[in-house]
């Protein structure tokens, strides 16, 4: 077997492994954060489960950590409460993001991981199968149920060659975007192989896998081999580690190749991951803002080097240069080493150990600004700043820009690239995330007033009619639907205030009109809900009344949360029907029970024509019921699970 079967094989409860039949896994461990974790917990209670099921479930407070107001706040008690009470550690503000900190203390080769985080499979470069999910699957699994996904294909990705210098693991991944677009990853994990993989440390591995997601990908995965061995080692948790690596004859349903000897510095240009191109197309382009860091690159070893580059130089004048480390581990071995002095003597702002700018949360640049990020994400307006031009680079050109005040190719910039020698014993105080309490029936919950009840949705209609509230093209994101950032982030716990910025970035009046028309339905392109797991790009149009999303086709994730939620995501059987939709226009579709179940094509008859559009529904058959009941946490209330 290769190693996304070995594990799938290990944990499969339901179904069988044959591409694009429905799966159920066993979880082993959860993560949550505080973005997405509230509603999550929120939705875990609700269950009425005393205790997680999981080995391991962490909640951890990175995201929304700009204390502007009383509700983030709020919601950390919140967290750390219900934390203490259902069994589930607690990392504080200020401990770090949750992927890296998840690298450091809690990931496990082998094992399986979801995370209400879109790039949880950055834990795929220590050899884990982890997912992103929305917080309700989370949720459930928590409680003990399967994580149900389609079987994808395994794509081997063999890497050969090894990366030279001034060319990093950044450019591995962006050159696999360059390659197959922010959709070339659907239903596929990517696992990579081949002699190159030895050449690249676990840090390098997670940027690769975090980014994955970038592709649409499910997941994506390296071996746990000495190198994964060496990194547990560091990280003083030797025993935890195993070997995992792919059968001498695994099989694969697709290979790519890629000579990471031959590869060159890359940039994503605004406005996607994918708009890759070479550094030297761009170079000269003036710079205002360098952020480093994010979950993608700012690792110990990411911040050593950037240490490096900076000492002893000073940030060009019109560049603000800002760094979030990873994690409280990074910031303090930075600190002992000296090399955090290095980088604050150069100008540079250092951050707290959170995703900061990367979400939105604070750092917006200047109106117009070029802002060159080591981070995984530059949709527009995803800065906080909507004309602001986002690239996505590595650690190395970062740096560059930061010095040069321009776009540069650091080939030309600097020397040879220096070698860093990552410590062989890593800083280890685990004293900031707080383990379950001993006494839960003690522990009280802490709900401040942004903290609102769950919607009670009804079961799905037997017949939809509705104004075409939106009409929206291809790649639409869910921070198009659900906008992230220092003003939106603080009302995710409470459904309506947050229902108000509903598709905010593309269309301001649509949260109004979908409440004056009593809901309706949402026309979309192609790849519809890329992007960000916050199930709340599906919650809150529920909220307003969606009953119904038709696009060319959906992100996995948030297809899922769809499905979630009982909106029905239907697709065109002929993709040319998109363009006959008018926002305004009244659509019925009749008998839709009989029709679901039979696997039948759905008519939408558009009202005052005699135009009738075909429509497909492709569900499982338990899918099918979560719509029936109106949502999947509807439908688990209705198995009357125990409430141990």
């Amino acid at each position: 077997m290769n190693i996304t079967h070995h594990i799938i094989n290990n944990h499969l409860l339901s179904g069988t492994m044959e591409v694009g039949r429905e799966i159920g896994l066993r979880i082993d461990q959860t993560l949550t954060q505080d973005a997405t974790g509230t509603m999550a917990y929120l939705q875990f209670e609700a269950m009425g489960i005393a205790k997680v099921k999981t080995g391991l479930s962490v909640s951890y407070v990175d995201h929304n950590t700009l204390q502007t107001g009383f509700e983030n706040a709020d919601d950390h008690r919140f967290l750390q409460s219900i934390a203490a009470k259902h069994g589930i550690h607690f990392s504080r503000p200020g401990t770090g993001i949750c992927h890296q900190v998840h690298l450091e203390r809690f990931g496990i080769p082998g094992q399986t991981l979801i995370g209400s985080d879109s790039h949880t499979p950055t834990a795929g470069g220590l050899g884990m199968l982890a997912f992103g999910a929305g917080g309700l699957d989370v949720a459930c699994a928590m409680a003990g149920q399967p994580f149900y996904i389609t079987m994808p294909k395994i794509v081997e990705v063999h890497l050969t060659g090894k990366l030279k210098d001034w060319v990093s693991a950044k450019d591995v991944i962006l050159e696999l975007l360059r390659q197959l677009s922010v959709k070339g990853g659907r239903g596929k994990i990517f696992e990579f192989s081949g002699p190159g993989v030895k050449t690249l440390s676990v840090p390098e591995r997670a940027t690769i896998t975090n980014m994955g997601a970038e592709l649409g990908a499910t997941t994506s995965i390296f071996p746990s081999d000495e190198v994964t061995k060496h990194f547990f080692a560091q990280q003083k948790r030797a025993s935890s580690w195993k070997e995992l690596v792919p059968g001498p004859a695994a099989t694969y349903d697709e290979k790519i190749t890629i000579d990471m000897g031959a590869l060159e510095p890359l940039i994503a240009l605004p406005h996607s991951p994918d708009n890759v191109k070479k550094i030297k197309t761009v170079a000269g382009t003036a710079v205002q803002q360098v952020a480093i860091g994010s979950c993608t690159n700012s690792s110990l070893a990411d911040l050593m080097l950037v240490a490096h580059m900076l000492k002893g130089k000073k940030v060009h004048p019109s560049v603000s240069l800002v760094i979030s480390p990873g994690s409280q581990q990074v910031l303090v071995m930075l600190a002992q080493s000296g090399m955090l002095a290095d980088i604050i003597a150069s100008g540079a702002r250092i951050l707290e150990c959170a995703c900061g700018p990367c979400i939105g949360m604070g750092q917006a640049p200047s109106s117009g600004a070029v802002s060159l990020r080591t981070f995984n994400r530059n949709f527009e307006g995803r800065s906080g700043t909507k004309d602001a031009q986002v690239y996505l680079c590595s650690p190395h050109v970062a740096v560059a820009a930061a010095l040069a005040g321009e776009i540069v190719d650091p080939r030309n910039f600097f020397g040879a690239e220096p070698s860093i020698q990552v410590p062989s014993t890593f800083f280890v105080d685990q004293s900031s995330i707080y383990a379950p309490s001993k006494s839960p029936t003690k522990t009280d919950i802490h709900r401040g007033p942004n903290i609102t009840a769950l919607p009670l949705f009804p079961p799905m209609a037997d017949r939809i009619a509705g104004t075409v509230l939106l009409t929206v093209g291809d790649n639409i994101t869910t921070d198009h639907i659900m906008p992230a950032g220092a003003k939106v982030l603080p009302l995710r716990s409470n459904l309506p205030a947050i229902a108000e910025h509903t598709f905010a970035p593309v269309d301001k009046d649509f949260a109004a009109r979908a409440k004056k028309a009593g809901g309706g339905v949402i026309v979309a392109g192609d790849n519809y809900g890329q992007g960000s797991s916050r199930e709340h790009a599906a919650l809150a149009p529920r909220y307003l009344g969606v009953t119904a999303v038709i696009a060319k086709s959906f992100a996995r994730i948030h297809l899922a949360n769809l499905i979630n939620f009982g909106i029905v995501p239907l697709t065109f059987a002929n993709p040319a029907d998109y363009t006959t939709i008018e926002q305004g226009a009244v659509l019925e579709m009749n008998d839709l029970m009989a029709t679901i179940k039979n696997n039948g094509a759905i008519k939408a008859s558009v009202a005052g024509t005699k135009k009738v559009i075909l429509l497909q529904l492709s569900l499982t058959d338990r899918q099918k019921e979560l719509l029936f009941a109106g949502g999947l946490l509807n439908w688990i209330k209705a198995q009357s699970p125990e409430k141990k």
